[in-house]
């Protein structure tokens, strides 16, 4: 059975440096892999690819200041020093490369990876993917369409080593390969769903493997330690099967699997230049220890647009963390305030954006200082660098033998910084070239798809029928026994953000815990237990195969990550927060899941 093994071994810029030696060496070709013994081999490969995500909306915006400095950057400097030794292994395991480590200069990363080939010797052959990158625009620092995996199948296919793409989605670094492997054709969409399914699951790294779960109190912590990368055995059928390497930490099983998938992911149609997924069709199963099967996927012809995101400098940003200690914290907070609001007042340069945020972590009789003090946040921003500065650090300085008793900061504010802004636009695919340069320097364009289908939101679908004994979702229960807990001991949640929105992604495990939570968590319960969402956009998306809903939160983080508009800029611990609330749940409920 013809099988693609791709594994992943990097989910953003910075991850851990030794990932890509791991995965090259996780599996040792003169042991068989149970996994792969139906193939009759007696020494398989443990892989077949082996793909690196470096790129997010943060990092384009890091990338594009980069690029402003030296004319030959812009790309992941990162990955280039893992070659030093990747390379190598690469060659000598017979396994392919495919990253998007190119970023804003993917021509300049293929051509740094030539003369690093050079120097070592080997016979690498490298191909880059390009067009990604949009006109230049007033104010814009980068501006990228995300590309498909079609390049990168052309660039396989020409036999390069190595392949090296600028802006793609980050899946396309799977159904690229997946393409070259089984010469899918551009409208067999729901193989391609298939295996953007699969690449959604590895492109964030060790999250699939026990990485930021909700639920790791529950499994041994040694193994969570250090949690192995994942890897896909991904069939011409589109199916396939997350696991890991033998003996590498962490876990793969239904759960951490679903928390990926659920993963800054809105409605159940997932678009993307290759194909829109129906992840309403995905079907989990757990095949084995640390196996979980992906199937049932269906897929959409994709959308005739393409997602493009532009990032620009915002302004100017500063803060500064006041600490209240002990008693009359709330008036400490207010006398502080009213101080530097009066300050500012009598400024010439007051800041246009001033927020004040009050976080209670002080506990009353407390046996540490620490533990007695709350903080106050104070953050500034404007489009010019002054009033951040000087005007911040004058006003909050100068009140250090004039405010409040114990006055003190966690750190005095520097000059501030720029701060950058994300914004998502749609273009439309023709007008957006894609090109593979193949490793002897031919330029293959690709074509747009022929058929394409605009995306429209997908019905809710016919919810369960309540417990037998009744819950509705809003008015008293009619069950006896309930206790009241949080809710995240039912429930595992995951979140992260979109530009300015964040998602929330809540599952639970079994039957009787979905007919509830379907009918429990609607929007206006959710908005109930974060008061943050009150006043804003939230749509719940229903996905009973997963046993799950999925909250999209608009504009809670305001312009994006990058401008940190919130305590938790990347609304990575919005799903936390959410399973701390508590809720009153049937103990027949409880008693099932212990």
């Amino acid at each position: 059975m013809d099988i693609l093994r791709i594994g992943n071994a990097s989910g953003f810029y910075g991850d851990r440096f030794d990932a890509f030696r791991e995965m090259l060496t996780g599996g040792d070709p003169a042991t068989p892999d149970p996994a792969s013994s139906e193939s009759g081999s007696p020494n398989p490969r443990p892989l077949d690819v082996l793909t690196g995500d470096y790129l997010a909306e943060l990092t384009m915006l890091i990338l594009g200041r980069d690029l402003l400095k030296d004319p030959k950057g812009g790309y992941a400097k990162t990955f280039l020093r893992q070659m030093e030794e990747g390379l190598g292994l690469a060659h000598e395991r017979g396994v392919r490369i495919v990253t998007n480590a190119g970023g804003l200069n993917p021509a300049g990363l293929a051509e740094a990876l030539d003369r690093l080939a050079e120097r070592l010797g080997l016979p690498t052959r490298v191909a880059y993917v390009e067009g990604d990158r949009l006109p230049p625009r007033d104010g814009v620092l980068t501006a990228n369409a995300y590309l498909g995996g079609a390049g990168i199948a052309a660039c396989l296919t020409a036999g390069a080593d190595v392949v090296v793409t600028g802006r793609v989605t980050d899946a396309a670094l799977v159904t690229g390969p997946a393409q070259w492997r089984f010469g899918w054709g551009p409208e067999e969409y729901d193989r391609l769903a298939g295996a953007v399914v699969a690449g959604h699951v590895l492109e964030c790294g060790t999250q699939a493997t026990g990485g930021n779960y909700a639920f790791f109190a529950r499994h041994d912590r040694h193994a969570l330690r250090r949690p192995g990368f994942p890897l896909a055995e991904l069939h011409a059928d589109g199916t396939a099967v997350i696991t890991k390497h033998p003996g590498t930490g962490g876990l793969v099983d239904v759960g951490t699997v679903t928390a990926q998938l659920l993963y800054e992911t809105g409605g159940a149609r997932y678009a993307g230049p290759d194909v829109t997924a129906r992840l309403d069709t995905v079907r989990l199963t757990q095949e084995g220890p640390d196996r979980v099967r992906i199937d049932g996927v269906r897929g959409e012809a994709p959308p005739p647009t393409l997602k493009a995101g532009l990032t620009r400098i915002g302004g100017h940003r500063n803060e500064v963390v006041f600490v209240l200690t002990g008693l009359d914290v709330e008036a400490k907070a207010q006398l502080v305030r009213d101080q530097v609001e009066d300050a500012f007042d009598r400024s010439k340069s007051r800041p246009a954006d001033v927020r004040w945020e009050l976080a209670r972590t002080d506990r009353s009789d407390a046996d540490t200082e620490e533990t007695a003090s709350a903080l106050l946040r104070l953050v500034v921003r404007d489009p010019a660098p002054e009033p951040v500065g000087r005007a911040l650090s004058g006003a909050a300085i100068e009140l250090a033998l004039a405010s409040y008793p114990g006055f003190h900061v966690t750190a005095p504010p520097g000059k501030g910084a720029p701060y950058g802004v994300f914004e998502a636009v749609y273009v439309p695919a023709a007008e957006v070239p894609h090109i593979a340069v193949l490793p002897d320097g031919d330029r293959v364009h690709l074509p747009v798809p022929v058929h394409t289908r605009e995306l429209e939101p997908v019905d809710e679908p016919p919810l369960p029928e309540p417990l037998p004994d009744g819950l509705p979702p809003d008015g008293p229960s009619v069950r006896t026994q309930t206790r009241r807990v949080p809710l995240g001991h039912v429930a595992g949640a995951r979140s992260g953000d979109k530009g300015g929105d964040a998602n929330v992604g809540v599952w639970v495990r079994t039957d009787g815990a979905w007919h509830w939570l379907v009918h429990t968590l609607t929007v206006d319960r959710f908005k109930e237990l974060l008061p943050e969402t009150a006043e804003l956009d939230v749509v719940r998306h229903v996905l009973p195969n997963l046993r799950a809903v999925n909250f999209v939160v608009t504009g809670i983080l305001g312009e994006g990550v990058a401008s940190q508009a919130r305590f938790d800029p990347q609304a990575k611990a919005l799903g936390e927060w959410l399973r701390a609330r508590e809720l009153d749940v049937p103990v027949d409920i409880l008693e099932e899941l212990l």
